[in-house]
């Protein structure tokens, strides 16, 4: 295979260990991504910079979002999550928080309902939501607190979401080739047809932007995403 050097980065990064049928599943043809230097660094240095600024910008947001989440049941204003980041990096991911308190809790009750195939949860009427929470969750305004974990460089601000252990624990060595970068607060999928294509589909479409990524086709997806934030369809 073209990209041998690359593929056993992927496939040796710690992450949760692979269901056995999974380990003699044919990998596609990833580009060598470590030899994208210039790319890599001005992708990193404008994270930074506009990670930053709008920390800086959207402060006074932050206070009424926090002040609205407070008033709404007396929980927490944020909730973090252990994901799993590029090569299988554990990171802990900061949002908003649009659930109860006890959502996690919950999420047992709920499995049986998903509506998504394959190793993701997703629930349109999830009842975990708070009153406060589905506004944030339809305007994006929850996903806010990431601009912290890009100023860290836990994520970027387009790459492939950064899955849950217990997801990565069903990935197949196909599926786990979305690690091979740093994860981001959005990315093809979230600004496609997500609802429609499924787990498979999105897993598709990050291995797509992982072979073809660019600061151009950043700027698109950016550009695409503000306009999905401003018709309050959520991403």
């Amino acid at each position: 295979m073209q990209n041998s050097q690359h593929i056993t980065t992927v496939t040796s990064a710690p992450v949760p260990e692979l269901h056995q049928d999974a380990q003699d599943v044919a990998l596609i043809n990833v580009v060598d991504l470590d030899h994208q230097y210039v790319y890599r660094f001005v992708k990193r240095v404008f994270d930074i910079v506009a990670s930053a600024a709008g920390l800086i910008v959207l402060s006074p947001l932050f206070a009424v979002l926090a002040f609205l989440i407070k008033k709404d049941d007396h929980g927490p204003v944020f909730f973090s999550q252990p994901r799993v980041g590029k090569n299988g990096r554990h990171f802990r991911m900061f949002k908003f928080r649009s659930m109860c308190v006890d959502a996690e809790a919950k999420l047992k009750q709920l499995l049986d309902q998903n509506e998504v195939d394959g190793a993701m949860f997703k629930m349109k009427d999830d009842p975990r939501i708070t009153r406060i929470g589905r506004f944030i969750r339809r305007t994006s305004l929850d996903e806010l607190p990431q601009l912290y974990n890009v100023l860290r460089g836990d994520m970027s601000l387009v790459g492939p979401r950064p899955p849950l252990d217990r997801e990565v624990v069903e990935y197949t060595d196909y599926d786990r080739q979305r690690l091979a970068v740093t994860p981001g607060c959005t990315g093809l999928w979230q600004v496609g047809d997500r609802n429609n294509v499924g787990f498979q589909g999105m897993v598709a479409l990050d291995l797509e932007y992982i072979e073809h990524r660019s600061l151009w086709e950043d700027i698109v997806i950016l550009v695409k995403t503000v306009g999905i934030v401003f018709k309050a369809t959520g991403i």
